[in-house]
C-alpha cells in the first residue's frame, strides 16, 4: 500500500514552490487496486496538507490504467485555462512549467499534482443548485468552444461508447432468456433502440468535440467565497459533444446526487429541469437539440445501469434469481424508456 510521509509532502511543496512546511496532513479519498492487480501497484490517492501557517493544499497521487502523465497535464492545463477565464476552480501549482510530476515512493511510481484547498463543498444538489450547476456548465462549454479546449481522454459520458448511464449491451446480453419470456416484447424493445440510438448517433456524431469536465457532482461543486459556484477534480475531464455532457450530466444530476429531504423520494421532476432552464439561460438549446433530447432520454431510462445491475432489484440480479415475472417488469420498463 501505497504510504505518504511529511518528508515526501515536502519535497512536492518545495518542488511546486509551495512556501512552508508540512504540519499535518489526511487523507481525503484513497483507491487501492492491489487486490486485482496486485503486480501494477494501481492506486488513486487525494492528501489534505496543511502548512505550518495554517494554508491547506491538495496533493494528488495516481497511477492507474490508461492515466499517463500527458492525459493528466492535459487535464490540469484545461482546468487552469477555465481559472484564467473566469470559472471558479483551485489554483494549480506548476513545476518546471508541467502540472503533473512523476515521483517514485515506497516502491510506487505515480503521478503527482499540487492545488490549493477549498472550502464550501456541497453535500446536497436543491433546485436552486442544480440551476447554478446547469449554468455553471454553459460557461465551461462556452469558454471550451471558444478557446478550442480539447483533452484526449474517455469520458464517463458520452452516449455513443460506454458511459456510466446506460447500456443497452448488458440488456441484450440476456437475448435468449428475454426472448423465451416475452419474444414480441423484446422484438420491440431492439426496434426502437436501433431507432432512438441511429437518430441519436447522427446528430452527436456530426458535432465537433471539446473538452469537458466530466463529472459534475455535489462531491464536486462549492459555493467560493465570492459567491460563484465553483468545480474541482478534474479527472475524468476529456473531449465530448458539448450538448451530449449537457443532457447526460443533467439526467446524473436529477438521478444520483443527495437530495435535501422534501424532495429526496422523487428529485428528477425538480432537478432535471432545473439544470437545463440554468444551462439554457447561458447557452440556449437549438431547436435540433431540443428534438434530440426526449430520444437520448429515452436511451438512458430504458437502459439504465442501475436498473440494470447496480440495485438489489436489478434485471441481472433478478435473472441470476430465476424470476420470470420480475424479468418481465423490467423489459416493460424498458418499452415504455
Amino acid at each position: 500500500m501505497l504510504k505518504i510521509t511529511e518528508a515526501d509532502i515536502n519535497g512536492i511543496f518545495g518542488d511546486y514552490g509551495i512556501p512552508g512546511r508540512c504540519r499535518s496532513f489526511d487523507e481525503l479519498q484513497r483507491y487501492d487496486y492491489e487486490d486485482c492487480e496486485p503486480a501494477g501497484k494501481y492506486v488513486r490517492l487525494i492528501v489534505k496538507a496543511e502548512t505550518e501557517d495554517g494554508r491547506s493544499f491538495v496533493l494528488r497521487f495516481k497511477n492507474e490504467d490508461d492515466v499517463t502523465p500527458d492525459i493528466v497535464e492535459a487535464q490540469s492545463r484545461f482546468a487552469a485555462a477555465l481559472r484564467e477565464r473566469g470559472i471558479e476552480t483551485p489554483r494549480a501549482y506548476a513545476s518546471e512549467g508541467r502540472y503533473a510530476r512523476v515521483y517514485r515512493i515506497g516502491g510506487y511510481e505515480v503521478i503527482v499534482t499540487a492545488e490549493e484547498f477549498v472550502t464550501g463543498e456541497i453535500s446536497t444538489v436543491d433546485e436552486k443548485t442544480a440551476e447554478r450547476t446547469g449554468m455553471l456548465l454553459a460557461r465551461m462549454h462556452n469558454i471550451a468552444e471558444e478557446a478550442d479546449l480539447h483533452v484526449e481522454n474517455e469520458v464517463l459520458f458520452d452516449p455513443l461508447t460506454y458511459n456510466d448511464l446506460f447500456d443497452h449491451e448488458k440488456f441484450s446480453r440476456y437475448e435468449t432468456l428475454l426472448k423465451e419470456i416475452d419474444a414480441e416484447l423484446y422484438d420491440n424493445i431492439e426496434k426502437e433502440y436501433a431507432r432512438l440510438e441511429g437518430a441519436v448517433r447522427r446528430a452527436l456524431e456530426a458535432e465537433p468535440r471539446y473538452a469537458v469536465q466530466g463529472d459534475i457532482s455535489d462531491c464536486n461543486l462549492y459555493d467560493a467565497k465570492n459567491g460563484e459556484l465553483g468545480v474541482f477534480d478534474f479527472n475524468r475531464s476529456g473531449d465530448n459533444a458539448l450538448f451530449a455532457d449537457a443532457a447526460m450530466q443533467a439526467v446524473f444530476e436529477a438521478r444520483l446526487m443527495d437530495y435535501p429531504p422534501e424532495i429526496a423520494s422523487d428529485p428528477e421532476p425538480v432537478i432535471l429541469p432545473a439544470f437545463l432552464r440554468g444551462y439554457g439561460s447561458v447557452r440556449p438549446f437549438t431547436r435540433e437539440q431540443r428534438a434530440l433530447f426526449p430520444d437520448l432520454y429515452a436511451l438512458i431510462s430504458a437502459f439504465w445501469l442501475v436498473d440494470l445491475r447496480w440495485c438489489g432489484e436489478s434485471l441481472e440480479n433478478a435473472v441470476s434469481s430465476g424470476d420470470a415475472e420480475a424479468v418481465h417488469g423490467h423489459m416493460k420498463r424498458s418499452s415504455s424508456g
